[in-house]
């Protein structure tokens, strides 16, 4: 999926960086890279809260739906078990991680990983397919991690598969369904 416009924000966040890099007279300080990361995610979130298909969830979390799965499906809850097909990528296109490209689903408990994808993953039901946009407070933050720049929006393609329920046979607690 190409947006034309994540392409000039993602040109406009570089030249910002050279600029300040520049004025300087030296390379740009870490937070000067986040602060500039921290502008261009702002500026994608709002545009593409414009785009047609997205909804953007309270906490800022947008996502866009690809395929529902059948109608009365499950949504897991925090604690769950859930196997999830899914392709990372930054803005610009550039993907860090993909289940889809390894041939193998990842199976984790929900509250295990990022805030966005614990969050999105409770309104998916089993057989839906979503683009999802976590704002950098909902993936890695001012931290970043490995390959993902500080402040930096995430992009996902995620599958929900299937879910186990919490051990008990009860659901887990801190559903975003109620």
């Amino acid at each position: 999926m190409t947006f034309a416009w994540a392409r000039t924000a993602a040109a406009a966040a570089v030249m910002a960086t050279l600029a300040l890099a520049a004025c300087n007279k030296g390379p740009a300080t870490v937070d000067e890279t986040a602060d500039v990361n921290a502008r261009a995610a702002q500026f994608f979130l709002t545009n593409n809260a414009k785009a047609e298909g997205v909804k953007t969830l309270p906490s800022g979390v947008q996502y866009k739906i690809l395929q529902s799965g059948p109608a009365g499906g499950e949504s897991p809850d925090r604690n769950d078990l859930v196997r999830v097909e899914y392709e990372g990528s930054l803005t610009d296109g550039t993907v860090f991680d993909s289940s889809f490209e390894r041939g193998q689903p990842a199976v984790f408990t929900l509250g295990t990983v990022v805030d966005g994808w614990t969050e999105a993953l409770q309104h998916m039901k089993v057989g839906d397919e979503w683009v999802v946009y976590l704002p950098p407070e909902k993936g890695y933050g001012e931290q970043g991690q490995g390959p993902i720049p500080p402040n930096s929006v995430l992009v996902f393609r995620l599958k929900l598969l299937d879910i186990a329920r919490a051990p008990g046979g009860e659901t887990g607690v801190g559903s975003a369904n109620g």
